[in-house]
């Protein structure tokens, strides 16, 4: 009587969490530009110097270099795409009106770093010999850095120490406080700090009075500005969703209908094991859609269709259970020994057929880019949290059931008496 009860409060409180705070969680799922719809820029790329060309693999790189710089804004999934021999169209989904201002005149702000010295310049020149340009540093290679008195500053990565241990050396050399390598964003000077003696070493710091935020805009700009290739905006504009609402609205109906032929397939077929396994699924539905709300992560329509077969991962996780009880049954083994045995025998099963998901889902997200990361993420969140709800949870709701003593009839589980084999 105590576990039947205990199944009952588990499954009354379950149901009741996730009927009070779903309508929440869907409110705060971040929907991708193929659902909410955004705005875009086109970029097309030219040579950061004369004489260089823009290769494919150059073109790649600063497509790889944009996304990192989109997702430092905390933007998720943008859609960073190449087209062409020379063009770069960037996809992002809809954000407060604030933030995409932002981020628009970030992204289109042109960006060339430069390291200068008063090497060779005449009096009241300034820092007029360009030491070293943006193609000295490795791409997205600036990084925040604190020190021990919380003091904020940027480390940047060289490709080649001896070249920076020449300039340092040089600048050194200069008196009357001309000893200074300023950093430059195109013409506007961002820092200048002095250089009192050769550093030979393949990073280089900037320090200052700089806030948090102060710092990471900084590392952010300088990045943008050790892309391999300059970039020039061809047109941005604003992109209306793919799919509209009432599409949207529509796959989500659909999701629930199938859903309710599931649970009813699975109440027909596997009766006990079925009742568990629906609870579990629910729940797993739940737990799947908590999980994006806490990874900040953007739904996209082939998230949605990763959801979608997370669910089927997560029936199939039951039902491969629920065969191997009824197989110990017909064998004419004892309900607790069915249980015991048809559990530990599909137990591996399942992790060998999750293990293989969840490879193809880490394959999948280091190697894709934009929405071919959104699938894998979602899928591998479906693995994972199957494993928990649908392993997990649906054995030990049945477990209740069958300790309960009130299920105890094999025709409960499926399983007719005339296919009982006498041990």
């Amino acid at each position: 009587m105590k576990r039947m009860l205990a199944f009952l409060l588990i499954v009354v409180v379950s149901l009741g969490v996730i009927g009070a705070t779903s309508p929440a969680l869907l409110d705060k799922t971040r929907l991708g530009l193929d659902l909410k719809g955004g705005f875009e820029i086109l970029y097309q790329a030219t040579p950061l110097y004369e004489g260089g060309t823009v290769t494919k693999e150059s073109l790649n790189e600063t497509a790889k270099s944009l996304e990192k710089r989109v997702n430092q804004t905390g933007v998720s999934e943008p859609e960073v795409t190449t087209e062409g021999a020379d063009r770069i169209r960037i996809r992002i989904a809809g954000m407060e009106e604030s933030k995409e201002a932002e981020l628009r005149e970030t992204l289109v702000k042109p960006a060339n770093l430069t390291f200068r010295s008063a090497r060779g310049c005449k009096d009241g020149e300034g820092y007029c010999k360009i030491e070293l340009t943006g193609q000295d540093f490795k791409e997205n290679g600036a990084a925040l850095q604190q020190s021990a008195l919380n003091e904020y500053g940027i480390s940047i990565k060289l490709k080649d120490a001896s070249k920076f241990a020449e300039v340092t050396r040089e600048v050194a050399k200069l008196t009357n406080g001309k000893n200074v390598l300023a950093i430059y964003l195109d013409e506007e000077e961002i820092s200048a700090p002095s250089v009192r003696s050769e550093i030979n070493q393949s990073e280089a710091s900037i320090t200052g009075s700089f806030t948090r935020d102060e710092a990471m805009a900084l590392r952010d700009t300088i990045n943008l500005g050790a892309l391999p290739l300059k970039l020039e905006v061809k047109y941005t504009q604003s992109v209306g969703a793919t799919l509209g609402q009432k599409s949207l609205d529509d796959t989500i109906f659909a999701g629930v209908i199938g859903t309710v032929f599931i649970v009813l397939f699975m109440l027909i077929f596997y009766r006990v094991p079925g009742i568990a396994a629906s609870v579990s699924l629910i729940i797993y539905t739940w737990l799947l859609l908590a999980a994006h709300i806490a990874l900040d992560a953007t739904l996209t329509l082939p998230g949605i269709a990763a959801f979608i077969l997370g669910v089927g991962i997560a029936v199939d996780a039951n039902i491969i259970t629920a065969e191997r009880i009824k197989e110990e049954l017909r064998s004419g083994k004892s309900l607790n020994s069915a249980f015991r045995a048809g559990s530990k025998t599909s137990l591996r099963t399942i992790i060998d057929s999750h293990v293989t998901t969840i490879i193809a889902s880490l394959v999948l997200f280091f190697i894709g880019v934009g929405s071919v990361k959104g699938f894998a993420i979602t899928l591998l969140l479906s693995v994972l949290i199957s494993l928990i709800s649908n392993v997990v949870v649906s054995r030990y709701l049945l477990w209740l059931m069958i300790k309960s003593g009130r299920f105890a009839k094999p025709g409960y589980y499926g399983v007719k008496e005339s296919e009982i084999r006498a041990l």
